[in-house]
């Protein structure tokens, strides 16, 4: 159920994109970051689904926290004149990759105990 959505939010997010005006590049940077953090949240949840640990109440307020957080760091860091947004980069790219591991090695081990159980099929009709 929850792909369903993904997917549906990706298809609208990709027709909505390409019907918009382009953004300037005042606030690119905060969109990116906003962006990141709203993708590191998904896959969060995502991870959370398979490992059976979802829950609504805390995906809805990372999704919003953090990219309102991460947008809030990259304001501060342009008036100090700082990169500060690096470094959430940084953490929520590698939390994506982390939770993307997780999602990977569930559909391997899944996929892997299918094919097992194929060839113990095969094997007793055998």
């Amino acid at each position: 159920m929850i792909f369903i959505a993904i997917m549906i939010g990706c298809v609208l997010g990709a027709i909505i994109g390409i019907n918009l005006p382009i953004i300037s590049y005042t606030y690119s940077t905060y969109l990116a970051i906003g962006i990141i953090a709203a993708l590191d949240s998904v896959f969060g949840g995502i991870a959370g689904v398979l490992k059976g640990e979802f829950d609504i109440k805390v995906f809805i307020s990372g999704f919003f926290c953090n990219a309102i957080l991460s947008m809030l760091l990259t304001y501060l860091g342009t008036k100090l004149n700082v990169d500060i947004y690096l470094a959430a980069i940084v953490v929520f790219v590698g939390r994506m990759f982390i939770n993307l591991t997780i999602i990977r090695k569930y559909y391997i081990d899944k996929w892997s105990k299918k094919i097992e159980e194929r060839k113990k099929a095969k094997e007793e009709k055998d």
